[in-house]
């Protein structure tokens, strides 16, 4: 008998199943999952039940703006509030159109702070629960301590406004009120099964309210198993200094920050 057959005579090689099987450890997407007959097996089943309700709580749950408040002002940030004119989360859902704007009340209350304050901001963070209240109450404290590190000390930052039931196109209207050179939008983005804690950032030159998506930089899916958060400074930090020195952001302005280091995941991929 050959040295590497079995008893039966048939080769010990690993099957299609058992490869699929060693990726998982390179990826949370749902892959290799296995099947019992035509059905999915019952641990894959209440897995995916346990992700989909994890992504529905990041959605739903409220942010704990009291916490992430007092969690900024002890790293030392200076922190004001302020709402969008979707009273609720079921409006919000609804009526994505007034998650972009801010309350009436909030306009003024911020719009007071920016005359007291009277100099006008180089870069100002706005902080919005989008659809993930989980993502930012993870991440967005980590992020910012980052980030202090990697901008230039000469820039004048603004106070850093949280924004409840807030889409990404309402920190233009905070930016046009203080009248900031550059808005830096951090928020929930949409839960997947696979990551429900994903922060998006946006940076838009020249806030005020109008502009488009396409005038806009995006950094996604900003989360420890995602890009973590000295690479994502990193690339923010790169993209402010270049739309302060070019007067602009979006599609004209192409991402080419140093790629100095790799997530785990995508080395291990290249290296196999």
């Amino acid at each position: 008998m050959d040295a590497d057959n079995g008893k039966d005579g048939r080769v010990d090689a690993p099957t299609v199943a058992e490869s699929w099987t060693a990726l998982r450890g390179l990826t949370p997407a749902r892959i290799a999952i296995g099947r019992a007959g035509v059905a999915a097996l019952t641990a894959e089943s209440l897995q995916f039940s346990w992700s989909h309700a994890m992504a529905r709580d990041a959605i739903h749950a409220p942010l704990d703006t009291v916490g992430l408040e007092a969690k900024l002002r002890s790293h030392g940030w200076d922190v004001l509030h302020a709402r969008s004119r979707a009273r609720d989360r079921q409006v919000y859902l609804q009526r994505p159109d007034l998650g972009r704007q801010l309350d009436l009340d909030a306009a003024r209350l911020l719009g007071d702070a920016a005359q007291e304050r009277g100099e006008r901001p180089d870069v100002m963070v706005v902080i919005g629960d989008g659809l993930s209240s989980l993502a930012v109450q993870s991440h967005v404290a980590p992020l910012l301590a980052a980030l202090r590190d990697e901008l230039p000390a000469n820039l004048r930052l603004g106070p850093l406004v949280i924004v409840e039931q807030a889409r990404v196109a309402v920190a233009d209207e905070v930016g046009e009120l203080f009248a900031a050179s550059l808005i830096v939008m951090l928020i929930g983005e949409r839960p997947g099964l696979s990551s429900p804690d994903s922060l998006g950032i946006y940076i838009t030159y020249g806030p005020r309210r109008g502009r488009s998506d396409a005038e806009r930089n995006c950094i996604s899916n900003v989360r420890p198993a995602g890009l973590s958060y000295t690479l994502a400074s990193r690339k923010l930090a790169w993209l402010v200094r270049q739309a302060l020195r070019l007067g602009l952001t979006g599609v004209v302005l192409k991402d080419e920050s140093p790629a100095d280091s790799l997530p785990t995941s995508t080395r291990a991929v290249e290296q196999s």
